[in-house]
């Protein structure tokens, strides 16, 4: 138990310190394309090349290097805090995961309905866009804080920011996925009983499983299925067991294969490959055109909207009908206004919510109006939450 939680305390401060960089490499990102900078910056995004040829061929660009192989380094480690907190963590148990997971969903819910009600008729396809949780800086924001956040809620949002990180996979899997090829998704799932076969005859090789991962992630990208969800798979798919067995005069406590991944490989998501997503995909020339546009686009007021409103109220709303019906436990120590608070800061949608932004439209123009809206909605929904803490965290009750 000890290891576990030392494990996660060292999770929280990287994704704390990592919010801050992806601040700074959004920012930046979007002075360099506001910037004499700008033409260098876009086309270097847009430099092409391909791999292989034939059937094997796959064709990529800066940009598709960032957004499709570096973004698999990160939500394979999502995969892994996901298999983490199911196996030891706070959704070990159902007891644990009912409010997180009852609050998550409806603060899923009530962002995709707003977004539907208000640019539903226009462009139905971008609710999966205002349901996601940036869970770094979300969580970042609550360390920053500090001690006005009660831990109850500290653990609390970390909750729903794993269950909004399962929900926002499942959506890139099941909604955003166009064409699929079923022979390479044939292929796809040998490979993935194949690491299932190995992990049974207790074939530890990284090199091994290395290279069934880049198979697994060459067939989802022949597919049509986003390839960065080989990285989602390969995380779920590693055990929650002792990485080496213990020597007799060993300490008692032994480091997981999940754990071990994690200190490897969450330092090089949360510090590069994050940061970098944010800076190539921040990257919006933003000028009065733009922000005029924005102002009347019913995307852009749908996402907003579904953020900054939608994912407090469905959080607050969600909780407190399951706590008055004693489906599950409100949250110790925490009240309505410190909840709302919680819910404010689920509204930094940011990484994820871009990611999905880039999926729902195909229209450049759009995506860019959907990035504004997002970072707007992001900005919002931290202030909002930061006033609501500094201002009730001395209140009692519910």
């Amino acid at each position: 138990m000890r290891r576990t939680k030392l494990s996660l305390r060292e999770f929280l401060k990287n994704e704390s310190t990592s919010g801050i960089l992806i601040l700074l490499s959004a920012a930046l990102g979007l002075l360099v394309a506001n910037s004499p900078l700008s033409d260098i910056y876009f086309k270097t995004l847009k430099i092409d090349f391909s791999l292989w040829s034939g059937a094997l061929e796959v064709n990529l660009t800066i940009f598709k290097v960032i957004n499709y192989v570096l973004m698999t380094v990160f939500f394979f480690v999502i995969g892994l805090e996901i298999k983490r907190e199911l196996t030891t963590g706070h959704l070990a148990s159902f007891k644990k995961a009912l409010m997180p997971l009852l609050a998550a969903l409806g603060g899923i819910a009530i962002p995709a309905l707003i977004y539907l009600a208000i640019a539903g008729r226009e462009a139905p396809g971008g609710w999966g866009v205002p349901v996601a949780t940036d869970i770094a800086l979300a969580i970042g924001l609550l360390a920053m804080l500090g001690s006005v956040v009660p831990e109850s809620l500290r653990s609390f949002l970390l909750g729903i920011a794993v269950i909004d990180d399962i929900v926002a996979i499942l959506i890139v899997a099941f909604v955003y996925s166009k064409g699929i090829q079923f022979s390479w998704l044939a292929m796809g799932l040998l490979v993935v009983l194949f690491v299932v076969l190995l992990q049974r005859i207790n074939i530890s090789s990284v090199l091994a499983y290395l290279v069934l991962g880049i198979l697994l992630w060459f067939a989802l990208y022949k597919t049509g299925v986003h390839p960065t969800l080989a990285g989602v798979i390969l995380g779920l798919l590693t055990p929650s067991i002792p990485r080496a067995k213990k020597r007799e005069n060993s300490d008692s406590d032994s480091t997981s294969v999940i754990e071990w991944l994690e200190h490897k490989l969450h330092p090089l998501s949360a510090f590069f490959c994050v940061p970098l997503f944010a800076f190539a995909n921040t990257g919006v020339v933003v000028n009065s055109e733009l922000l005029s546009l924005a102002s009347k686009s019913l995307i852009a007021w749908g996402i907003f909207l579904g953020l900054v409103i939608g994912k407090p109220v469905g959080i607050l709303v969600t909780t407190i009908v399951a706590a008055k019906f004693k489906v599950a436990d409100f949250p110790q120590g925490a009240n309505k206004s410190l909840l709302t608070a919680t819910g404010s800061a689920a509204g930094i949608g940011f990484t994820v919510a871009i990611f999905i932004a880039q999926l729902a439209f195909e229209d450049p123009a759009l995506q860019e109006l959907a990035i504004i809206a997002v970072i707007f909605a992001s900005v919002t929904s931290a202030c909002i939450s930061t006033v609501l803490f500094k201002l009730f965290s001395g209140s009692k009750g519910k």
